[in-house]
């Protein structure tokens, strides 16, 4: 019998298997006793028998009152030596009280003294050797049975992995496997059960299972939507082993388990990019991204990389998240160069400096100021950053012969509440005035050179600021999970997808496009709230669960925020050949009339005069509608000091 075997059995079993040994012990005990008050070997039989029914009758009671069976294997040191002494002090007094003192016929009296003698060695040199070679497995098991309990969803080749991982990790242990495949129900696989997903919930609670972890690499989103809504408040919690590149390179490991992907969260298929619209402006091109140190710009970058571009720009005013970008990329050993450049999206000199020396072939504009309150704090930087950025940098792209130049916008821009969404609809009108004024030149003869487009979509989950990264923060610490209404609702994509989409969709531009891409059905953040809880493994605390986990705590609105987003002005969106990607078709103004607009805005940025820069933004844009009063950090600092004088 191994010794994981021996660990392995009940407690009933090993009392059982010690008692046998210790019964053999003592009928070893009297048979070496005869030798030595002999000199030969006897057989026990006739009137040698009594000294045997005698030590079997009398030592399992007096050791079992001694406590010696009620922790077999770790009670195996000091103090089962101090027991075992005690115990065998009364054992020969009463074993030599029949035999030595009383005398029993035809047994010698000598064999009263030395059989318990030889009892206390051997059961004393029995439990020793257990400690020596059971001891450190013992404790070894211990802390493996007290590890979090385990159930692995899928028994194919990742799933064998990881319950190997496990085996040796000392971070939970595998209990069992759940597995689709009937045919594998009930069998055993590399010693644990296989189990139905129709006895799930049983399974978890019987077991006492508190973690769930899906090694199905090649699930459907559809499946795996279904797995998790089986799941979903179960008290368990669920992670994810990477997808099938990663499994290829062997990655199957207790560390490369993660939280569930951002797509599981939200329920909904990414829909798969088109290869030649992917590489059409990319492979083989000089493409530059501005932003590309921003969460957006920084996945453009990875996107771009893998369509093997001639050359990659990227484009930056943070020092900090420009080396990390460039750094990272580096490490993915491609034959692209690479080229860091510091520079503000505002500054024209230094941007026609860089486009006029590497001539790229397509420009992705996703430097912005995109958050929503800081931008609100801050108007006046928020306006020249996103509106006059984009103009210096669309119009660089024009005199330097720019084939593509597509802008990241938002859904924001939309019916805008905020400064940040009015501020990126006004980029969207100066890149379609732009656009506009280049359609004029090319029919009075002018060659039109470069395709401007803009791509609006919602919010980005695992951008800086998104919702699941300090949702995911606030549970680790326990909560509460801040909400700033129970009804906010938003669009969501991963931010892979959109970087694709947004690749793909300046692929299909004519000129002045505006593409919207498909987000899905929205998302009502409350319950995203509450599904990660769920997911993590918790409960929910509110007036119907005093006692749970994590409460979720409503914090306001915050200024310029709005209930809900959207995607179009008009309800014309006409299909592309990307089944996720539409083209609207919005009103503008000519750059004639725009012109003198940005002007007066340009010299209210520059006075930073916050109500007449509202109300200037609202003229251009009609459906621009402040909501709340000015909350310009540096404008309400000076109303308080005249207020005081």
């Amino acid at each position: 019998m191994s010794s994981q075997t021996l660990l392995s059995l009940s407690r009933t079993n090993k009392i059982a298997l010690v008692l046998c040994v210790d019964l053999s012990l003592l009928v070893l005990a009297v048979w070496l006793a005869y030798y030595l008050r002999l000199g030969e070997f006897v057989s026990l039989a006739e009137t040698s028998l009594w000294p045997v029914l005698l030590s079997i009758a009398l030592a399992p009671p007096i050791l079992m009152a001694s406590g010696l069976y009620r922790a077999i294997f770790r009670y195996s040191g000091l103090p089962a030596m101090l027991s075992l002494t005690r115990a065998m002090l009364v054992y020969g007094v009463l074993y030599a009280g029949v035999f030595t003192f009383v005398g029993v016929p035809d047994v010698p009296r000598t064999i009263g003294l030395i059989q318990p003698l030889l009892v206390f060695l051997l059961v004393g040199a029995s439990r020793a050797g257990a400690r020596l070679w059971l001891g450190g497995l013992y404790e070894q098991h211990l802390r493996k049975s007290a590890l979090p309990k385990t159930l692995i969803y899928g028994a194919g080749s990742a799933g064998r992995q990881l319950a190997a991982a496990l085996a040796s990790s000392s971070e939970m242990r595998a209990v069992g496997f759940v597995d689709d495949d009937d045919r594998l129900h009930g069998h055993i696989l590399n010693g644990l059960p296989i189990y139905s997903p129709l006895d799930l919930e049983e399974q978890i609670e019987s077991l006492g299972v508190t973690n769930v972890l899906l090694a199905l690499p090649s699930a459907s989103r559809a499946r795996r939507n279904e797995i998790l809504a089986r799941l979903n408040g179960q008290h368990v919690a669920v992670r994810t082993l990477p997808g099938l590149a990663d499994l290829a390179m062997g990655r199957v490991s207790v560390g490369a388990l993660r939280e569930l992907d951002i797509d599981d969260l939200l329920g909904r298929e990414a829909v798969q990019p088109n290869g030649l619209l992917l590489n059409a402006n990319t492979h083989g091109k000089r493409v530059l991204v501005t932003g590309a140190g921003g969460s957006i710009g920084s996945e453009l970058c990875r996107q771009a990389l893998r369509s093997a571009p001639e050359k990659l720009l990227l484009v930056d005013n943070g020092e900090y998240a420009l080396y990390n970008i460039h750094q990272e990329l580096l490490k993915l050993g491609t034959s692209t160069e690479i080229v860091p450049l510091l520079a503000s999206v505002c500054d024209e000199i230094r941007m026609h400096e860089i486009m006029d020396t590497w001539r790229p072939h397509t420009v992705y504009h996703a430097a912005a100021y995109k958050h929503v309150p800081l931008v609100e704090h801050n108007p006046a930087e928020g306006v020249r950053n996103n509106v006059w950025g984009t103009k210096v940098c669309a119009e660089t792209a024009l005199r330097n012969g720019v084939r593509n130049f597509v802008h990241v916008s938002t859904d924001k821009a939309v019916r805008p509440t905020n400064t940040m969404g009015a501020s990126k609809r006004l980029a969207e009108l100066v890149l379609q005035a732009l656009h506009h004024s280049q359609s004029q030149a090319g029919k009075a003869g002018v060659s039109k050179v470069t395709c401007l487009s803009m791509v609006r979509f919602g919010n980005v989950l695992g951008s800086s600021g998104s919702v699941v990264p300090l949702f995911r923060e606030q549970i680790r610490e326990g909560g509460p999970i801040t909400l700033t209404h129970p009804d906010v609702t938003r669009y969501f994509m991963s931010i892979s997808e959109a970087a694709q989409l947004v690749i793909q969709s300046g692929a299909m531009g004519k000129g002045g496009d505006v593409f919207v891409l498909d987000m899905g059905e929205p998302v009502r953040i409350l319950e995203l709230a509450r599904r990660m809880v769920s997911l993590s493994g918790l409960v929910v605390r509110d007036d119907e669960n005093p006692s749970g986990d994590i409460e979720i705590e409503i914090t306001g609105l915050r200024p310029g925020e709005k209930l809900y987003e959207e995607l179009l002005l008009g309800n014309d969106p006409q299909p592309t050949q990307h089944p996720a990607i539409m083209r609207a078709s919005e009103p503008f103004l000519p750059m004639s009339e725009l012109d003198e607009r940005l002007n007066a805005l340009n010299l209210a940025v520059g006075a930073n005069d916050v109500p007449l820069i509202r109300g200037l933004l609202q003229q251009i844009i009609p459906d621009y509608k402040p909501s709340g009063e000015v909350v310009d950090w540096v404008h309400l600092e000076q109303e308080r000091e005249v207020a005081s004088e």
